[in-house]
Parts: C-alpha cells; sequence; structure tokens
C-alpha cells in the first residue's frame, strides 16, 4: 500500500508541503473571501457524533486538533485515514485530538459501517448539510485545518496526506510547545 500512496505523492512530504499556497493566481474569488485562514480563531460549532451525542470544537481547547473534513465516497479520504488513525494512537488525549467531519448526507447510516470496517477509533461527526464545510471554506475533500491549543488556525492543508509521516508528527510536536 506504502508503493502505492507514494504514487499519490503522499509519502515523503516535505515541510513546505503542509503550508503549500494555492496555484491560483490574481485576485480573490468573492466566494472564497469570508472563510477561515491560516491564523483565524477556529469557529466553533455543534455537530452529532455517530452516538447522537452534541460535540463542539470549543470541548476541544486546550488540545491540538486535527480537524478534517471528509467523506465516505472520497476515495483520497479513505487512503489518508488509516494515517490518521495511527497518528491517533500515537498520542494522548490530553494533548491531542482529531475530529473527523463527515459531509456525508446520510450521517450515521454509511459512516458508523465504515468506521467499524476500519477500525477508526477518532471521533467522527457529522455535518450531513455542510453547513460547517463552507463556513471553514472546505470547497474540496479532504480538507484538514489544524487548530492549536489556543483555538487558532495554524495550518490549512487541502489534500490527503500522509499523516503518519514525520513531517505531520513534526507538525503537531511543533503546536504542542504552544
Amino acid at each position: 500500500m506504502r508503493r502505492w500512496l507514494a504514487g499519490f505523492g503522499l509519502l515523503g512530504l516535505s515541510a513546505m508541503a503542509w503550508a503549500m499556497p494555492s496555484l491560483a493566481v490574481g485576485p480573490e474569488p468573492v466566494a472564497e473571501r469570508g472563510v477561515v485562514r491560516v491564523g483565524d480563531e477556529a469557529p466553533n460549532f455543534q455537530l452529532r457524533d455517530l452516538a447522537g451525542n452534541l460535540v463542539s470544537l470549543s470541548q476541544l481547547r486546550g488540545k491540538v486538533v486535527l480537524l478534517n473534513f471528509w467523506a465516505t465516497w472520497c476515495g483520497p479520504c479513505r487512503i489518508e485515514m488509516p494515517a490518521m488513525e495511527q497518528l491517533y494512537r500515537s498520542y494522548a488525549r490530553k494533548d491531542f485530538e482529531i475530529l473527523a467531519v463527515s459531509t456525508d448526507a446520510q450521517g450515521a447510516s454509511v459512516t458508523r459501517p465504515f468506521q467499524q470496517e476500519m477500525g477508526f477509533t477518532f471521533p467522527i461527526v457529522h455535518d450531513a448539510d455542510y453547513r460547517v464545510g463552507l463556513m471553514y471554506g472546505a470547497r474540496s475533500l479532504p480538507m484538514t485545518f489544524m487548530v492549536d491549543r489556543n483555538g487558532i488556525v495554524r495550518q490549512k492543508v487541502p489534500g490527503a496526506r500522509n499523516w503518519d509521516a514525520p513531517e505531520a508528527r513534526e507538525l503537531i510536536q511543533a503546536m504542542m510547545k504552544y
């Protein structure tokens, strides 16, 4: 599988790839104004998890949060999620959390079987109407926001990544220092 992931450019990323700017040229499109940017406070939200409990981003204040927007039908999302699980298992819950925001319109009826099949232990919440995804400006999937302990967005990472790579671990370790 590693060879396959490498073919998608997911392994061996340099540290610069984590903060790679958009390749768009010219003025910022009107539709992109007002979305969450690096340096902004991450907007709070409440979404339901697989058990039906309300989970809010503000509950995670004091931890580094990997906020990942994804869907079960998204191929690159499915590729990166096993590495997210490895990363999740590497850190104590008091310091680090993953919040996987599913954009599947069917909610738990599709995410629960997927989560069970894959053995994921990180929290999955549902944004079936894509309200939170649009608020964050997650116009494509997967899209990840790294939020520091103080609730500030420190990285916006478009596309799939190998979250178990040394570069990802270095990013999280650096964020845990603050």
